[in-house]
């Protein structure tokens, strides 16, 4: 909604609030540069006679090469973890690949190492 180009405010914007992201490709964000992901409202903000706090939002990065539907949020080695329309994760093994030198402690620490970068990145301690 703008008119006379003045600056209106949409209902839908959030002035206030607070984000976390959870990024692939840089550090911190880039001013200017686009990102494709996920956003999800963690907290919904408050406002009493002695409280007030913004709504919290955590933003996830999805991989570049991963289409719109179920976003791939995490990519590792062992596992794939994909975020799936309803807003839940699902965990996606990769091929096993047995023969010489395939050690099982090895592969299913690797496995559990993985899963716990990925679900403490997407839904914290």
């Amino acid at each position: 909604m703008k008119k006379n180009n003045e600056n209106v405010w949409h209902t839908n914007t959030d002035l206030g609030c607070d984000i976390k992201t959870i990024l692939h490709s840089d550090r911190k964000m880039k001013v200017g540069k686009d990102y494709q992901g996920v956003l999800k409202l963690d907290q919904e903000g408050t406002i009493d006679e002695f409280l007030s706090r913004d709504p919290h939002y955590t933003f996830i990065e999805t991989l570049p090469w991963s289409m719109k539907r179920n976003p791939r949020v995490f990519n590792g080695k062992y596992i794939s973890v994909t975020r799936q329309d309803d807003g839940t994760y699902r965990l996606n093994f990769k091929p096993l690949k047995t023969g010489e030198g395939f050690n099982l402690e090895h592969y299913a620490l690797g496995v559990y190492r993985e899963l716990h970068k990925a679900l403490e990145g997407l839904i914290g301690k």
